[in-house]
């Protein structure tokens, strides 16, 4: 009988204490043992260029050493408090500096957290009980966040589709959903249900859907009319799209937006912020008992997190930054677009230089349900393909990094050549 390898070894040993034998992420079969700038090795041994990235967050690469000495300066001073700290502060500071919507901010460990917050601000801003959310769209693991996630039955809208176990008849009754992309429908939504509304919560980028030209602005100003607080969740695009993130790329300023991944340098780090205003239900001193929004965190703004934060967003504010970042994502973009093409496979590259993927279809991707009915099996057998050629991915998005060499574009341009062979 044949040894197992360390991974099998460990596959065995995570079945035994974890359900699925695995964190619930990504695929359980594999062992990150280590990265350093553009590439992560295996428990194996096996080598890849990485376009995971902690799935968003380490947009410098793995290691940066500027990174790491910010954190080994602040090791010795503590890694949490439960309290105040400067470098938490100082974060804030930046972030709202950034940030075009951000007067104020809040701290918290997760996304999902703060996902779940600015819903919850919503309500208690406006005293409505509804929230809005887009088919197809991610915004944590929150009850409100877990409709029409993934839908493997498709009904029709607003009905919100529970993507998990466990979620009150009550709280899919408050939720109400809408297709991405379609402004007309939304419109005619409101005019039935708006002033039960208190929030939209949307990714600018929903996954790695582009907005379609205008319908941003079209959310923004029927929010206005019918005095709905618009949520951008930004945990993904914040700090990615530009250093003001999607609201700066897209020109539209949303009330609230959520931040995650990347202001943490790496570490666990959240945020929800926005106008003052709704921001001040955190304070009971302003808004009173009955309107106040209890908040704790036992890890919120800890000052590693906040130290790892601070230093990657000064490396991004440097000159080329987004410039690098960009064009490493286009020519990315290129390489998946000519051998595809070459090969005669149909397909449609969706998203953004900083964050996109092969969706594989030859129709328009406007909305979750197109990309629904792309060919999931030539998706799966393309990224296993790409994987053995030492291209480590998500099944649904490519994340660039301004980590990436020369050598890292050879590599992938040679397994993005065998995959699309491998599919054609």
């Amino acid at each position: 009988m044949l040894d197992k390898t360390p991974m099998q070894a460990l596959a065995e040993r995570a079945r035994a204490v974890l359900p699925a034998g695995g964190f619930g992420n990504f695929d359980p079969s594999v062992f990150i043992r280590a990265g350093k700038g553009s590439r992560v090795w295996d428990e194996d041994g096996r080598e890849y260029v990485d376009y995971l990235i902690g799935s968003g967050p380490m947009l410098l690469g793995h290691g940066h050493p500027e990174v790491l000495d910010a954190v080994a300066e602040q090791l010795p001073k503590g890694m949490t408090f439960f309290a105040n700290n400067a470098p938490g502060i100082e974060l804030a500071e930046e972030i709202c500096r950034a940030v075009p919507c951000a007067e104020q901010l809040r701290f918290l460990t997760s996304g999902g957290e703060a996902d779940m917050y600015a819903m919850r601000l919503a309500r208690a801003f406006t005293g409505r009980d509804k929230i809005l959310k887009f088919e197809g769209g991610y915004h944590g693991m929150s009850a409100e966040a877990q409709m029409s996630l993934a839908p493997t039955r498709l009904v029709n809208f607003p009905q919100a589709v529970p993507d998990s176990a466990g979620i009150p008849e009550a709280v899919r009754a408050e939720m109400l959903i809408a297709p991405f992309n379609d402004p007309d429908y939304l419109e005619d939504l409101l005019r039935e249900h708006g002033d039960q509304i208190a929030g939209i919560i949307v990714e600018p980028l929903q996954r790695i859907i582009p907005p379609a030209p205008g319908f941003l602005q079209a959310v923004r100003d029927l929010c206005d009319r019918y005095g709905i607080v618009l949520i951008f969740d930004e945990v993904v695009t914040g700090f990615r799209f530009a250093y003001g993130g999607a609201q700066e790329a897209y020109g539209v300023t949303p009330d609230l937006c959520t931040l995650g991944k990347i202001i943490g340098g790496g570490f666990p780090l959240a945020a929800v912020a926005g106008r003052k205003a709704i921001l001040d239900h955190f304070d009971k001193a302003i808004v009173g008992a009955d309107r106040w929004l209890m908040m704790l965190g036992t890890l919120s703004g800890n000052p590693v997190a906040a130290v790892a934060g601070l230093k990657t967003m000064e490396v991004l504010r440097r000159d080329g930054a987004y410039d690098r970042l960009n064009a490493n994502g286009a020519r990315l973009m290129a390489m998946f677009e000519g051998h595809l093409s070459a090969a005669g496979v149909a397909h449609r590259i969706i998203g953004h230089p900083t964050l996109f993927d092969v969706v594989f279809t030859e129709r328009e991707v406007r909305n979750y349900r197109d990309v629904q009915a792309a060919d999931a099996g030539k998706n799966a057998k393309f990224n296993a393909v790409l994987r053995e050629n030492g291209v480590f991915k998500s099944p649904g998005k490519v994340y660039p990094s301004l980590a990436l060499t020369e050598a890292d574009f050879v590599l992938t341009e040679a397994a993005i050549a065998r995959a699309a062979e491998a599919i054609a």
